[in-house]
């Protein structure tokens, strides 16, 4: 099989592309550029798709002893990742890009580009599982790795792009094994530090960096009731949950402290209340899509389970396709979701689909002590 191995520059992707080598397929390394900044370099475990990182892969390649090629990928991901990140900000919503890199990035234009190129599959170092069912449909599963399970981040891929991607150590049970035979493989990635944060804000500084973006645009912050407690200088300055820098002199009735509930970017308003209040019952949304095989009758409410972060416990839930929302209603109430994240649904093991939350629903009422 002829496969483009995704070679990040970090030890989970080059480990993947030794074991597709040694599987015998036909490999091709492939490393992504999503900056055109030139001076674009590693900060320790900041910042991916660097230079450092393009040429930790470009040493890999060399001694697996297949073809490497960089792709210039930095167009599509400033307008299909960054701004859309900017524009989910401003709309007062809290994306995940990490989520829309693998959407609209590394599993669609980079997929999309392989199979042009006459490739069958894209094989990457994410942890996570393919098995087929009783009829042969493809599913996605969780790695047996709790504690690195991507499946979360996964979760947007369709039943056609499952039939063309490889994850050669998804089933791994311990990232050590990785760093260990990558060391006994001769790559020097083995000690890599895993990358975090958002790749595009290497040094960690979201607000600062979209207050450079999108400026101040002055509002109000109010409470559930709607009275006015003080006001702010862009509500891209907040995020669900927050409790930290609202600069409230007011304080609540019961003396307790105040945090983000919603943000109405039309309005330029701040919803605060109690931390009960960010206790979610229910959640929607209708860009959703089914990884693998849908259910059969998703109109009828059915048991699973829903994840609302990459590295969040999930929680059980039923689950229903109403008016071409897919929505849940989970047994425990979920604390400080926002809309913009991704819900994903999950069937034991079993990634069935997800969808951008739209709405939330609390589980908590008004109440004049707020």
């Amino acid at each position: 099989m002829k496969v483009l191995a995704a070679m990040s520059g970090g030890v989970d992707s080059a480990v993947a592309a030794a074991r597709a080598v040694d599987a015998g397929h036909e490999v091709v390394g492939v490393h992504l550029a999503l900056s055109r900044n030139a001076g674009t370099l590693r900060t320790g475990s900041r910042g991916c798709c660097t230079i450092e990182d393009s040429m930790d892969a470009q040493r890999v390649s060399a001694l697996l002893g297949i073809k490497y090629f960089v792709w210039d990928f930095s167009e599509r991901f400033k307008m299909e990742v960054v701004d859309d990140f900017i524009n989910e900000y401003e709309a007062g919503r809290t994306p995940n890009p990490c989520m829309r890199c693998n959407e609209r990035i590394k599993f669609a234009a980079l997929l999309e580009k392989a199979l042009a190129l006459g490739f069958d599959a894209v094989c990457t170092g994410h942890y996570a599982t393919l098995k087929t069912d009783e009829d042969n449909n493809l599913e996605l599963h969780r790695s047996p790795a709790t504690a690195k399970d991507q499946s979360y981040v996964l979760g947007v891929l369709t039943t056609e792009q499952l039939k063309h991607v490889l994850f050669p150590i998804g089933a791994e049970s311990d990232k050590a094994d990785i760093r260990k035979e990558a060391a006994e493989r001769g790559l020097a990635v083995a000690s890599k530090p895993d990358s975090y944060d958002i790749c595009f804000i290497p040094d960690g500084d979201t607000q600062g960096w979209l207050g450079e973006k999108l400026q101040e645009q002055p509002g109000e912050i109010v409470d559930r009731n709607g009275h006015v407690l003080s006001t702010h200088d862009g509500t891209h300055n907040y995020t669900v949950g927050q409790r930290k820098g609202l600069a409230i002199e007011r304080p609540a009735k019961d003396g307790k402290p105040r945090y983000v509930l919603e943000i109405r970017p039309k309005t330029k308003t701040v919803v605060v209340g109690p931390q009960e209040a960010l206790a979610i019952k229910e959640l929607g949304g209708q860009k959703f899509t089914w990884c693998g095989e849908a259910p059969k009758n998703p109109e009828i409410p059915f048991e699973a389970e829903v994840q609302v972060r990459a590295h969040a416990e999930p929680v059980k839930c039923i689950a229903q396709l109403d008016n071409n929302e897919l929505k849940v209603i989970t047994v425990d109430p979920i604390l400080g979701v926002a809309p913009g994240q991704t819900a994903v649904i999950y069937l034991g093991t079993r990634v069935l689909g997800q969808f951008t939350i739209d709405r939330t629903v609390s589980a908590l009422a008004p109440t004049e002590d707020e």
